[in-house]
């Protein structure tokens, strides 16, 4: 899988522990900043990831920032993300079972980097178990056509 991976200046050093993480895992990421820990508004790289999942340049996004709901607002304005702002195992999980998110938005400053590490991987093997969050799914879509 092609895992796109951005965060803010608050995630920067998590972001190099989550490329490495993906590679380990036997995914390809592709970084796409920032490339210091220089201050950077995080709309920016979280629309950056988000248009390349939306684009199909990468299969999946993460996102990195102080608490991840900065970067979850930003890359649902993008048609077509699912972005969820994850906290655990559990919500990593279902991220992904029921609603099929295609981007996690995680926080650099509330999460152990063992919890982030078991998130990462969770996340990247769970499938979507479509059926009745299909339906649920394509209202969403329908609901994005109208704007």
């Amino acid at each position: 899988m092609k895992v796109a991976v951005a965060s803010d200046h608050r995630g920067f050093d998590l972001k190099a522990r989550i490329v490495d993480r993906l590679t380990n895992l036997g995914h390809e990421s592709i970084d796409m900043g920032p490339q210091s820990g220089e201050s950077v508004d995080y709309p920016d790289f979280a629309v950056g990831v988000a248009k390349a999942v939306a684009t199909k340049e990468a299969d999946r996004g993460i996102l990195i920032c102080g608490t991840g709901m900065g970067m979850c607002i930003a890359a649902n304005k993008i048609k077509g993300i699912r972005a969820t702002a994850c906290h655990d195992e559990v919500t990593a999980e279902m991220s992904r079972r029921h609603n099929d998110a295609n981007v996690l938005c995680l926080s650099a400053e509330l999460l152990g980097e063992q919890l982030v590490d078991r998130m990462i991987e969770i996340w990247v093997t769970t499938e979507f178990e479509g059926g009745r969050h299909a339906r649920r799914l394509d209202k969403i879509s329908d609901f994005e056509s109208l704007q």
